[in-house]
């Protein structure tokens, strides 16, 4: 099948007309017009294809079908494509789930995903099997959702999909053709990350928009248990808010034992966090000087003793592992001196952490009101 992407942005374009936003500022006018697909020059599909007349028929022997995945459409030659908008436009109300039976199986062709919507939708349908390595994914929907053209490349790397200009033609023979076997999409992500911030830099919400389009995550979450403290059960519940539903979570601080158990290409770990983490370890080996006054036994060296080998053990884990791994962190570097001698001996100990783990790191950034710098080697 032929594919022409007369457009490619939002319902009303990238920059949208009269929009004052920073995002439309930066683009000139008609930069991306909005999304309009062409099939074989017979089939028009645009975010309300479900009102298209020729929706259900197979002009051509081609076959076009609502789903919930999309609007799923097989050409005379088998070729299969999908095009997903925002769920807002898939008529759900239409369309019942629950009584839809099981989904199709069949990897497509070529996926068009507003990936701007939920990116995460792309991750299901890896993990279900419609999108293989020799899928290629477009991202179309393209709007002021995003702030620039350059993050919008950033975040495709890491959802291996990328974005055309309007008029582009696509063709699925020439897909099949020329990876048969192979990835068309560009390069993936890095396989390990850390990434930094300050309280409320974005960083969590970073690392989960990295992820959003792979196949099989765990969230890997290090925090206490929320007890009653009302701001943290808010907090705790935020970020299990915005989980896909098809992520695992793990509540532990065994990481090392996490990251050797989940040694396999093709799975994901994001932690959050290696601070709350690292606190963790400072209670169960009793590492606070507090603990001096509650045990007249202690023994201060001992117990750095303990947090310098769970630490050695989690380093060693994290090099050795060959799954993708996006770690959050505490920068810890840019604050005043903490006032007590525990807090300045946290700081220390997760500084020195978060430099050998960034050592045996691809990719390491430092978030800052929401934006990622790269920390470069």
């Amino acid at each position: 099948m032929e594919i022409r992407l007369e457009g490619t942005g939002g319902p009303r374009g990238w920059p949208a007309p009269g929009c004052g936003c920073a995002s439309c500022g930066r683009l000139s006018s008609g930069h991306r017009g909005p999304t309009s697909i062409v099939i074989d020059g017979i089939v028009r599909l645009t975010p309300r294809t479900g009102d298209a007349a020729h929706f259900g028929v197979p002009p051509g022997g081609r076959l076009l079908v609502r789903t919930p995945d999309g609007y799923e459409i097989t050409g005379p030659d088998g070729s299969r494509v999908l095009y997903t908008p925002c769920r807002d436009d898939l008529h759900h109300d239409e369309y019942d789930e629950d009584d839809a039976g099981p989904r199709p199986r069949e990897p497509f062709d070529l996926v068009l995903i507003d990936l701007l919507d939920r990116p995460e939708r792309l991750g299901d349908l890896r993990r279900r099997g419609r999108v293989t390595p020799g899928t290629r994914v477009v991202a179309v929907h393209l709007d002021d959702r995003i702030p620039s053209e350059d993050e919008l490349a950033r975040r495709l790397v890491h959802w291996r999909a990328e974005a055309v200009p309007d008029g582009t033609v696509l063709d699925t023979r020439d897909i099949a053709a020329r990876h048969p076997h192979g990835d068309p999409s560009p390069p993936g992500p890095a396989r390990r990350t850390l990434l930094l911030g300050g309280a409320r830099s974005g960083k969590s919400e970073e690392a989960e928009l990295r992820v959003a389009a792979d196949p099989d995550v765990t969230y890997v979450a290090t925090g206490p248990a929320p007890g009653d403290d009302p701001a943290w059960l808010a907090r705790v519940k935020l970020h299990r808010d915005r989980r896909p539903h098809h992520w695992r979570t793990l509540e532990t601080i065994d990481l090392a034992a996490v990251l050797t158990r989940t040694d396999t290409p093709g799975r994901t770990l994001l932690i959050d966090g290696i601070g709350t983490w690292l606190a963790a370890v400072f209670d169960e080996c009793r590492a606070w000087p507090r603990d001096r006054d509650r045990d007249p036994g202690w023994d201060s060296d001992l117990a750095r003793t303990r947090v310098a080998e769970r630490c050695d053990e989690l380093v060693a884990a994290w090099r050795r592992t060959r799954a993708r791994v996006v770690a959050v962190s505490d920068e810890v570097g840019l604050g005043v001196i903490p006032a007590t001698a525990a807090g300045r001996l946290f700081r220390d100990e997760l500084g020195r952490l978060n430099q050998r783990l960034a050592r045996e790191s691809e990719d390491v950034a430092l978030v800052i009101a929401g934006r990622p710098l790269p920390v470069p080697i």
